[in-house]
This record gives C-alpha cells, structure tokens and sequence, in this order.
C-alpha cells in the first residue's frame, strides 16, 4: 500500500467521522440507559399501571414490563432512571465519596498501566501504557463480558512495537494473574462471610445462581492452572495448539504466521519462567490494587447514601466477586443491562429503597462504564493515526 493511500484512509474527516461515531454510540448506550423504565408503587396517588404476576413467583418485579398492564387510577407507574437519580438526597458525604469513587477508578487504571508496563520491561513508556490501557477498557466495553477485550489487547501491544508473540504472551500472563487474585480471594471471602449470607436459599432460583459460581469458579480455577502451566512448564503447548487450530481449512493460508507466533510466544514463555520474584511480585502486587480499586468504586457509592460500618464494607467486597460473576458470562456489550440487574439483586441487604438501589447502580456504570466508551472514542481515531 501506498503512502498516499495510507493518507487517505486516515484523512482527517474519516478520524473525526471515526470520532463522531463512536461518541454517538457512547451517547445512544447513555440515553439508553438513563430512560431505561422502571416501575415503582404510588402509594396512595393515581397511577397508570396495575400488578399482573406475569412469571407466577408472587414477587412484584418492578424492571418486568409484562408485571404490569394499563389502568387508569392504577397502583404502579412508569419512572426513568433519569428521574430516579434526580431524587436521589444528595449531601456533603455523598460528594467526597463519589469523589473517591473516581479516584479509585483512577487508581484501578494507573495500576493496570504499572502492570503492562512491567509485563514489557519498561518498554511502553507512560504515554503508551496510557494508550493501551484506554484502548484495551474500550474494546473491553464493546465487547460482551465472556468475550473482553484481550484479542483486541494483543494487536494495540503489538502496534506499541511489541513484537506478536510476545504481546500474546503478556495478555496470557494478564489473564492469569486476574484469574489468581479471583481464585485465592474467593476462599479468603469464606473464611469471614458465611455462604447463606453470600447466596440466599429461599427458592430454586437462588440455589442455580449458588451452582452457577461455584461451577464458574472452578472453570476459572482450571482455567489458571492451564495458563500456569502453559507458561511455566510446556511453553511449547501453545505452539502445538496453534499449529493444530490452524490446519482447519478457512485458516490453514495463515498457519505459517500462526506457528511463527506460536514460536514467539514459547520464547517469551522462557524468558517469563526465568523471571525473579521481584517481577512477579511487582505484577500481581498492581493486579491486586487494580482489582481492589476496582471493586471499592461500589463501596465507595454506597457509602455517599448509606452508613457502612467496617463489616460492611467487606461484606460488599465479598458480594461483588458474585456480581463479577455475572458480569463475566454476560453476553452483552460491557455487561450492560445484566450487571444493573445483578447490582440490585446484591445489594438490597443494604437498602429497602428500590429507587436508591436503581439509582445507586446507576451511578455505578456511569462512573466505572461509560467513561471508557468516550475516553476511547476520543483517543482511537489519534492512535490509529500515529500508528
């Protein structure tokens, strides 16, 4: 390809086009979300819906539409998000901790930066860690949660000259270091939170949910022995996998860079078996602030509405590696739609407001989701061109 047709394709009205799209489609998931309908009780005033126990559990399901049906001087009405927000109370302690809130988001990104750039030796300067970590949470929100971002991961590393294989090698290395501070706080959750209290047993639906994550632990669990060992003992394994995925017709004309990568990423997997402890060490020790700040954005929301004690806080904690769960086998876009549900369905210990939890999870994704499709929608169109 020429460099003139290079030039054409990133001309600069196709990166402000690029630009435009993806802020629109940052916008349209926001309106989405905000006029997202709920219905809440009148209690005593006129409404326009009544109760229909639709899926026969005798739970008024206030997010079901199919609940309710048209009726003049009902019990139920129709609310937005939007204007479950605006009725939030808002105060000074409410403030500070959606300040902190941001500032452990904050913190989770800066920490993830560390990590990459210690995963490459310090070859991604800050700038370019920036890049990767934005551009990598923005496919990441794209992407549905069982899929992420990581394919996406390994072609922005490799266009911050980090060579294929290798890239592959540090999102294999990601992975596994996400997949170890799950599998070893889950049982350190336990020894201080009881599983009734994690998983309530009242009915059927409970009790799948409590089968689901332990099922899905131990996936994960086998899934970082596979990567451990894949690193650590048979590097060569992930070669042999390529090599075989790739003798299958539609993708045996890019076997040979298929096995070349294979190759680099069993040289990488050598150099990482030869690291020191200290490597390890400074890696897991930023997956561990990462996952941590991550997880105290909730804490930190639910403490501007609601008094927290230490327990509490903790009893979040442990809550959240259930509602990461479902945000994990989420077939949608960012888990959107299921994490809100998941969000009210855990929560609730802490409030009897319905409004406060729908508010409340909210401001969750507009604090911890949202961002990441704008941030990203802004710096695509620069680095596609720079790079």
């Amino acid at each position: 390809m020429s460099e003139k047709s290079i030039n054409s394709a990133f001309s600069s009205w196709k990166i402000w086009l690029a630009v435009l799209i993806g802020l629109g489609f940052a916008s349209f998931m926001l309106f989405s979300s905000l006029s997202e309908i709920h219905f809440v009780e009148t209690k005593g005033e006129k409404g326009t819906h009544i109760w229909k126990d639709f899926n026969k559990n005798a739970k008024v399901d206030l997010s079901v539409k199919e609940e309710f049906k048209p009726q003049k001087n009902g019990d139920y009405r129709i609310k937005t998000n939007s204007e479950f927000i605006a009725e939030i109370p808002w105060k000074k302690q409410t403030f500070f901790y959606l300040a902190l809130a941001i500032v452990f988001m904050f913190g989770r990104d800066l920490a993830y930066m560390w990590r990459i750039k210690v995963l490459t030796k310090n070859k991604l300067t800050w700038k370019s860690s920036f890049y990767v970590i934005m551009l990598w949470e923005f496919a990441s929100a794209l992407a549905p949660g069982v899929a992420s971002g990581s394919t996406v991961a390994m072609f922005i590393l490799n266009k911050e000259k980090i060579p294929l294989g290798k890239s592959t090698a540090i999102v294999i290395v990601t992975t596994m270091m996400d997949n170890l501070f799950y599998v070893l706080m889950i049982p350190f959750v336990f020894l201080f939170i009881s599983s009734s209290a994690l998983f309530p047993t009242e009915n059927t639906v409970d009790k799948s949910i409590q089968f689901l994550f332990w099922t899905a632990y131990g996936i994960f669990f086998l899934l970082f022995l596979l990567l451990f060992v894949s690193i650590f003992f048979y590097p060569h394994f992930i070669k042999h996998f390529l090599s075989f995925i790739f003798r299958l017709p539609f993708l045996k004309k890019w076997r040979n860079e298929a096995i070349k990568t294979g190759e680099e990423v069993e040289i990488t997997s050598k150099e990482f078996k030869n690291e020191n402890i200290s490597f390890w060490f400074k890696s897991f020790l930023a997956t561990f602030i990462s996952w941590t700040s991550r997880y105290m954005v909730i804490n930190c929301i639910l403490a501007g509405f609601v008094s927290l004690t230490f327990s509490d806080h903790f009893f979040i904690l442990g809550k959240q590696f259930v509602l990461w769960l479902f945000m994990r086998v989420s077939p949608t876009p960012g888990g959107s739609g299921v994490a809100e549900y998941a969000f009210g369905e855990l929560m609730t210990t802490f409030s009897d407001s319905a409004i406060l939890i729908v508010s409340l999870a909210i401001l969750w994704r507009l604090i911890s989701y949202f961002p990441y499709l704008i941030i990203g929608a802004m710096i695509l169109p620069r680095w596609i061109k720079k790079k």
